[in-house]
C-alpha cells in the first residue's frame, strides 16, 4: 500500500503540468459544492433574528404547517409543510395561557398591514399600543394613542414621514384609508420593518380575525424561570394548535417568510448540490481522460513490463486521491470564502431576508473534500479503464495510433444512456407542474451530455468528416486541421464534452425561463379581457371601499377585485390561488377558458381548477374537494369549472371573500373593469384613494412578467454558478489537450511547416471543435426545451431570444479559440521531438 502512494506521488512530481488541469477541475468542484452546502445548511441550522419580540422571554404562535400522516406496511409516516399566511391563534389561548402556574404577564400582539400613505409598503404593520413592550417601544414623544383616530409611529418611520407630533397622516390598512392624528412618537430597536400602534379597539377592527391573537407574549412571574415557565405552557398547551417559542425560536414566530426562505434554502441548496455535483463528475471524467490519453504509453510500457490491470488501476486510482487531496481543501476554502457574497445575493433579490443568518461552519467544506475526494477516484478508474485492461502488444500499439472503432463496451454504454435520455424527455413532456419538471430538465441535460461524451469518439469523427470539406479549403493548414481531427477523434471527444455541456446547460437555464415566461404572459394577455385596470402603485392594495366605490359610478358594466395567495391540499400538493370576485360580471373582465363547467357556477362554496389539478386529482365539475386556505383553514369546495389557463392566473380560482379572508393582506391586487369611461374620469373618482393608478388590459400581463423576471433571477444566480464552473472546465480542457499536443507541434516544425501555419491549424481546429460543440449543444437543448414545453404549456414551442442565443453561442467559439490558441502558441516555444 504504502509503496503504491510512494509510486503515485513520483508519477505526479515527474507530470506535474499533466496533473494541473486535474487539480484545477476539483478544485472547482469543491468550490462549487462547499458554496451550495452552505445554502443547505443554512436552511436547515438557520437562526431567524427576533426584532418586535426582542423582549419577550417566552412568544406563543400558532403552527405554521400542514400535518399528513401516511400508514403504509404498519408503519405510519408523517410529513408538515408550511402555509403561507400567518395562522391565527384560537379564541380563549390568552385565557388559558394567563391561568397557568409560574405567567406573570400575557400581551397580546395584533399584527396587520398599515401604512403611511407615501411610504414603502414592505413590512409596515400596525399593532394595538398594549403591546409595545413586547420590543419594547417607549415614547419618545407625546403619548399613547387614547382616541380611536391617534397614531404612533415608530421613530424611523416618523423621520421618513415627515410626520410630527400632532400632525395628520393619511393611513391605509385593511380598510379604506383613513386620517389619523399622530399622538405620539416611540423608540425601539427594529430595522427590518415599520411599526405603528393604534388603540385597543382600532387595531382589532383592522386587524379582523374575530377577537383571535396573532401572537402572545408571555413574561414569567417573579421566581419562575423562562425555561420552567416554557415547560409548563408546553405541557398546558398539548393538543392545541399554539405552540411555545423561546430563544432563537421566536424569529420564527415573527418572521415567516423567514421560515419559509429556510425550506426553500434545503430544496435549492440540494438541487444545485447535486447538480453541480454530477456536472463536476462529467468534467473531471473528460479531464482524467485526457490525462490518460497523454500517459497512453506510460501504461503501455507498465502492462508491457508485467504490471498488472489492477496495479494500474490501483496506481492511476492513487494519483487521483493525491490530487484530490491536494485539490479539495483548496477548493473548499474558495467555496467558504464564496459563499458570503453568494448568501447577501440571495438577500439583496429577496430570495433570503435579512433575518434570517447564515450560517458558517466546517460541514460544508469537510462534505466537498469527500465528494472531491470520490469525484477524483470515480473519474481516474471510469477514463483508464479501458487503458488498464488491455493486452501489453495492443496497449503499445494504441499508444502509437488510437483505435479507430469505440470498444463495445463503450458503444452500448453510450446507446443505454442515451436511450435513457429519451426516456427522461417522454417523461418531462409529461411533468405539467414546474416544481417536478425542473429537477428532471436539468437531469436530462445532464445525461444526454453523459450520452455524447461517451459517444463522443464516433461523434467528433463522423462530424469532422464533414467539417474536412471546408477545412481542406484552406490548403495546407487546413488539410493538417483536417487530417488531426479525424485521426484524433478521442482526444477531440474530451474537448467536445465541457463545450457542449456549456451550450446545452446554458441555454437550458436561460430560455426554460423564457419559455415559461411568454407563456404566462399570453396567457394573461388573451384571458384579461377587462378596459381598464386598477392596481396601487404605492400601497399595500386596492381597499374594498375603491372597488364599491367603482361598482356605483355609471358606465361601469363589471368590477373584480383579485386577491392571490398560495393553498395546500390535505396531501400536502401547493397551489397558487386567486380570488375573484364571483357573480354576474366575472366573464366581461376574465377569461380563464373554461374547457369544462362555467364560472357562472363559481361562488363562496365553489372553486375552479386548471387542467393540470384537474387531472393529477381527478377532478370534474360537481365535485368536491378538500382544502387548506393560507391561514390553515380547512374547506370543502365544489369544482365548478376546469379552465386551461393556468400559466396566467394560477392554478385555482376561489370567490373574493373567502380567500380575502384568510390571507394577511385582504386588499386586492388589481381591480379589472368593464367600463367605456377613460382613464382621466376613473381616476378623478378614486382621488380620496391614495397610492392608486390606472391602467390597460396589459398592465396584469407586465406585472406578472416583472414577478417571473424577479423569480427567474432567483435561477440565474444559483444556476449561474455551475455555468461558471462549467466555463472554467472547457478552458481547462482545451488548455490541456493544446498543452500536451507539444511533441506534435514539434514534428510539424520539423517536417517545415511554419509557426504561422501550425497556429492557423490550431484555430481552425478549435473553431470546428467549437462548432461542433455548439451544434451537439443546441441539439440537446432545442430537445430538452422542447419536451419541456409540451409539458408545461401543451404546446411545443420552445422560446429562444436570437440574441442571447448568439451571445452563447459567440462565447463558446471564444472559449474555444481562446484555450487552444493561448496554450498553442506557449507549446510551440517549447516544442520538441521525443
Amino acid at each position: 500500500m504504502g509503496l503504491m502512494f510512494r509510486y503515485a506521488l513520483e508519477t505526479l512530481r515527474a507530470r506535474k503540468a499533466g496533473f494541473a488541469g486535474a487539480f484545477l477541475a476539483l478544485a472547482c468542484a469543491a468550490a462549487l459544492v462547499t458554496a451550495c452546502g452552505s445554502l443547505l445548511e443554512t436552511g436547515l441550522r438557520g437562526e431567524i433574528r427576533t426584532e418586535r419580540y426582542a423582549a419577550t422571554p417566552v412568544v406563543i404562535a400558532a403552527d405554521q404547517n400542514v400535518h399528513h400522516e401516511t400508514h403504509k406496511h404498519g408503519k405510519v409516516k408523517h410529513k408538515a409543510k408550511p402555509v403561507y399566511e400567518r395562522v391565527w391563534l384560537p379564541s380563549g389561548t390568552a385565557g388559558e395561557v394567563a391561568a397557568v402556574p409560574g405567567v406573570g404577564e400575557v400581551l397580546a400582539d395584533l399584527s396587520f398591514p398599515a401604512v403611511v400613505a407615501g411610504e414603502d409598503p414592505d413590512r409596515s404593520f400596525g399593532h394595538a399600543w398594549s403591546s409595545a413592550a413586547l420590543t419594547p417601544f417607549t415614547l419618545a414623544e407625546g403619548r399613547a394613542p387614547e382616541a380611536d383616530d391617534e397614531v404612533v409611529l415608530d421613530r424611523e418611520l416618523a423621520r421618513d414621514a415627515g410626520a410630527q407630533v400632532g400632525d395628520q397622516v393619511t393611513v391605509q390598512s385593511t380598510a379604506a384609508p383613513a386620517r389619523y392624528t399622530v399622538s405620539g412618537i416611540a423608540e425601539g430597536d427594529i430595522a427590518e420593518q415599520s411599526a405603528l400602534f393604534f388603540t385597543g379597539h382600532e387595531a382589532r377592527r383592522l386587524a379582523g380575525h374575530n377577537g383571535q391573537d396573532a401572537v402572545l407574549g408571555v413574561f414569567p412571574a417573579e421566581g419562575v424561570s423562562t425555561e420552567e415557565l416554557a415547560d409548563r405552557l408546553t405541557e398546558a398547551l398539548d393538543g392545541t394548535p399554539a405552540e411555545v417559542h423561546t430563544g432563537s425560536g421566536r424569529g420564527e414566530a415573527e418572521f415567516l417568510d423567514a421560515a419559509q426562505a429556510r425550506v426553500e434554502l434545503v430544496s435549492m441548496g440540494a438541487a444545485l448540490g447535486g447538480t453541480g455535483l454530477l456536472v463536476a463528475i462529467l468534467v473531471v471524467v473528460g479531464t482524467f481522460a485526457l490525462t490518460a490519453r497523454a500517459r497512453h504509453r506510460e501504461i503501455a510500457l507498465l502492462r508491457a513490463i508485467a504490471a498488472t490491470p489492477r496495479q494500474v488501476r490501483r496506481l492511476i486510482g492513487r494519483e487521483a486521491l493525491l490530487v484530490g487531496l491536494a485539490a479539495g481543501p483548496v477548493g473548499a476554502a474558495a467555496g467558504f470564502a464564496l459563499s458570503g457574497p453568494l448568501y447577501r445575493r440571495f438577500v439583496e433579490l429577496g430570495a433570503v431576508p435579512e433575518t434570517l443568518g447564515q450560517v458558517r461552519s466546517p460541514f460544508p467544506a469537510a462534505a466537498a473534500v469527500l465528494a472531491t475526494l470520490l469525484a477524483a477516484w470515480l473519474a481516474a478508474r471510469v477514463s483508464t479503464c479501458r487503458a488498464a485492461a488491455l493486452r501489453p502488444a495492443q496497449a503499445l500499439t494504441e499508444a502509437a495510433a488510437e483505435p479507430r472503432r469505440l470498444g463495445p463496451g463503450r458503444l452500448v454504454a453510450g446507446l443505454l444512456v442515451l436511450a435513457g435520455g429519451a426516456v427522461l424527455l417522454w417523461v418531462l413532456s409529461l411533468l405539467r407542474v414546474e416544481p417536478a419538471s425542473t429537477p428532471v430538465t436539468y437531469l436530462t441535460v445532464l445525461l444526454l451530455c453523459v450520452a455524447v461524451a461517451l459517444l463522443g469518439p464516433a461523434l467528433a469523427r463522423g462530424a469532422f468528416a464533414l467539417l474536412g470539406v471546408p477545412l481542406r479549403l484552406f490548403a495546407v493548414t487546413g488539410h493538417l486541421a483536417a487530417h488531426n481531427s479525424a485521426a484524433n477523434a478521442r482526444r477531440l471527444a474530451s474537448v467536445l464534452t465541457p463545450l457542449t455541456l456549456l451550450v446545452a446547460m446554458a441555454g437550458t437555464i436561460l430560455f426554460t425561463q423564457t419559455t415559461l415566461g411568454e407563456a404566462a404572459e399570453r396567457q394573461a394577455r388573451q384571458g384579461v379581457v377587462a378596459d381598464r385596470v386598477v392596481a396601487a402603485a404605492n400601497g399595500p392594495g386596492v381597499p374594498g371601499a375603491a372597488a364599491d366605490h367603482l361598482r356605483a359610478l355609471e358606465g361601469v358594466s363589471a368590477v373584480t377585485e383579485i386577491v392571490h395567495s398560495t393553498v395546500r391540499t390535505p396531501g400536502l400538493d401547493k397551489y397558487a390561488v386567486q380570488g375573484v370576485t364571483t357573480g354576474a360580471g366575472l366573464t366581461d373582465t376574465m377569461d380563464l377558458g373554461v374547457t369544462e363547467g362555467s364560472l357562472d357556477r363559481l361562488g363562496p362554496d365553489g372553486v375552479a381548477v386548471s387542467e393540470v389539478v384537474a387531472d393529477s386529482h381527478g377532478l370534474h365539475p360537481g365535485d368536491e374537494w378538500k382544502l387548506v386556505l393560507g391561514d390553515g383553514t380547512p374547506v370543502t369546495l365544489q369544482v365548478a369549472a376546469v379552465y386551461e389557463r393556468s400559466l396566467g392566473f394560477g392554478d385555482l380560482t376561489l370567490d373574493h371573500d373567502l380567500l380575502a379572508a384568510h390571507v394577511d393582506n385582504p386588499l386586492a391586487d388589481t381591480v379589472l373593469l368593464a367600463t367605456d369611461l377613460p382613464e382621466e374620469r376613473i381616476a378623478e373618482a378614486l382621488a380620496d384613494f391614495p397610492g392608486l393608478e390606472t391602467g390597460g388590459a396589459a398592465r396584469v400581463a407586465e406585472a406578472g412578467a416583472e414577478q417571473r423576471e424577479s423569480q427567474a433571477q432567483v435561477v440565474y444566480l444559483g444556476m449561474g454558478l455551475i455555468l461558471a464552473f462549467t466555463t472554467i472546465a472547457a478552458v481547462n480542457t482545451l488548455a490541456m489537450s493544446t498543452a500536451d499536443r507539444s511533441r506534435e507541434l514539434g514534428l510539424l516544425r520539423l517536417v517545415g511547416t511554419t509557426r504561422r501555419q501550425v497556429l492557423r491549424m490550431l484555430r481552425l481546429e478549435a473553431l470546428g471543435v467549437g462548432l461542433v460543440a455548439v451544434l451537439l449543444g443546441t441539439v440537446v437543448s432545442l430537445a430538452t426545451l422542447t419536451s419541456f414545453s409540451i409539458g408545461m404549456t401543451g404546446e411545443a414551442s420552445p422560446s429562444f431570444a436570437p440574441l442571447t442565443y448568439l451571445a452563447i453561442a459567440g462565447t463558446a467559439l471564444v472559449i474555444a479559440l481562446a484555450a487552444t490558441v493561448i496554450p498553442g502558441r506557449i507549446a510551440l516555444r517549447r516544442a520538441t521531438v521525443s
